[in-house]
C-alpha cells in the first residue's frame, strides 16, 4: 500500500474501514486529536444557540469520535456511516448517539425538518468516487444534498470538513449543494499552510448570511499573501487557548458547569505544569 495514496482511492469506505482499520483509527492518539479539533471547529461554524441543546446529525460518524465532541458541547446526535466495523467500535465505546448503517450516497432517511444542524468530518470526498459501476458521483451527491436539505430545520446549517482532491471536485460538490437549495460557501482555514490547511463547506438552509472568517487569515487580504518575520504562536493561530493550558482547563470546566456536571473549583494549582521529577 502506497502511503501517498488517498484512502478513497484504495477501496470503498465499507471495505477500507474494516475491523482492523477501524480499531487502529480509533486508538491512534494523533487521529483522535485531529478529529476532535476539526469537530470543534465544525460546531463553532454551526453557530448554534448558546446553552441550548440541539439535535445534530453526524454524517460519516465512524466510531463516534465526533459524536463525543458533540456530547461534550451538550448536544444530542444521530450518526450515519457505511462501515459496520466502525459502528461496532462506536457501540463498544458506548457512545450516547443513535447509530444508523447507511450509505450517504443513498440520501438521508429522516423526516423533514428533524435536525437543528449537521456535521461531517473527512467523509464528503468519498461521495466523489465511483466505487461501483452503478455509482454516478453527480447523482449520488444530488440525492444526498437534496434529502439532507429536507431533513434540516429552516435556518439550520450543515458543516463539512473534507479533503478535496482538485478544484473540479470542489466545484462538483458546491454545484450539487446549491442545486439542492443550500446557500453558503467554502471556508479555508490557514490557507497558506501545507499541514494546517483545512477545508470547511458551510451550508445554510435559510437566508444567505455572511460566512465566519477563516482562521489563519487575520493579517491577510483575501487576494494577497503577506509574510512576516515573526512566527505566530499556536494560541494566536488557533484563536483558542493552548490545549492543557490553564485557560483551556478553565474554559472546559465552565462548559461542564453549564452542562450541569460537577467540577472542582479553580485554584492557584489549576493548570500548573509539573516538573516530572520526584
Amino acid at each position: 500500500m502506497s502511503s501517498g495514496k488517498r484512502p478513497e482511492h484504495l477501496a470503498p469506505p465499507e471495505i477500507f474501514y474494516n475491523d482492523t482499520e477501524a480499531r487502529k483509527y480509533t486508538s491512534n492518539s494523533r487521529m483522535i486529536d485531529i478529529q476532535v479539533q476539526m469537530t470543534e471547529r465544525a460546531v463553532e461554524l454551526l453557530c448554534l444557540p448558546d446553552d441550548q441543546p440541539s439535535l445534530l446529525l453526524d454524517l460519516g460518524c465512524g466510531s463516534g469520535l465526533s459524536g463525543s465532541v458533540l456530547e461534550e458541547n451538550g448536544h444530542v446526535w444521530v450518526g450515519m456511516d457505511i462501515s459496520q466495523a466502525m459502528l461496532d467500535v462506536a457501540v463498544e465505546r458506548e457512545v450516547e448517539g443513535d447509530l444508523l448503517l447507511s450509505d450517504l450516497g443513498q440520501g438521508v432517511p429522516f423526516r423533514a425538518g428533524m435536525f437543528d444542524g449537521a456535521v461531517s468530518v473527512s467523509a464528503l470526498q468519498w461521495l466523489c468516487n465511483c466505487d461501483q459501476k452503478s455509482h454516478n458521483p453527480v447523482k449520488r451527491l444530488s440525492k444526498f444534498f437534496t434529502l439532507l436539505y429536507t431533513s434540516l430545520s429552516r435556518c439550520a446549517r450543515a458543516v463539512f470538513q473534507f479533503y478535496p482532491e482538485s478544484p473540479h471536485q470542489v466545484e462538483l460538490v458546491t454545484t450539487q449543494a446549491t442545486k439542492a437549495g443550500f446557500y453558503g460557501g467554502l471556508i479555508i482555514d490557514y490557507p497558506n499552510s501545507t499541514k494546517a490547511k483545512k477545508y470547511f463547506l458551510v451550508l445554510m438552509t435559510g437566508q444567505n448570511m455572511a460566512l465566519p472568517k477563516a482562521l489563519g487569515t487575520e493579517n491577510q487580504d483575501d487576494s494577497t499573501v503577506k509574510y512576516g518575520n515573526s512566527r505566530m504562536t499556536y494560541k494566536q493561530m488557533r484563536g483558542k487557548p493552548l490545549k492543557k493550558s490553564r485557560d483551556w482547563i478553565i474554559e472546559k470546566k465552565e462548559r461542564r458547569k453549564r452542562q450541569g456536571k460537577e467540577v472542582r473549583e479553580n485554584s492557584k494549582f489549576t493548570g500548573r505544569r509539573r516538573c516530572g521529577k520526584f
